[in-house]
């Protein structure tokens, strides 16, 4: 834990810290304030299709389950 003083001296170690995946607390006197943790970067953007043709699966996939299957899976 850091106090405000400190973390003001020492931001940049203190956002590097938070980068590799450390706890790095702030505190205002001995209360805890806050916790500095990384950004997540942005995902690319979702293009509906863009896996098509690369994904297979047994024409029977989707088929109902036998009675021997289901009783497999303990389901009666």
């Amino acid at each position: 834990m850091y106090t405000v003083h400190e973390a003001k001296t020492n931001l940049s170690k203190l956002l590097r810290k938070a980068e590799n995946g450390e706890e790095v607390i702030i505190a205002r006197g001995k209360e805890p304030v806050v916790q500095l943790v990384p950004v997540r970067k942005r995902q690319k953007k979702r293009v509906p299709g863009s896996l098509k043709g690369k994904v297979w699966y047994a024409p029977d996939a989707f088929n109902p389950l036998t009675k021997e299957e289901l009783a497999e899976w303990g389901i009666e």
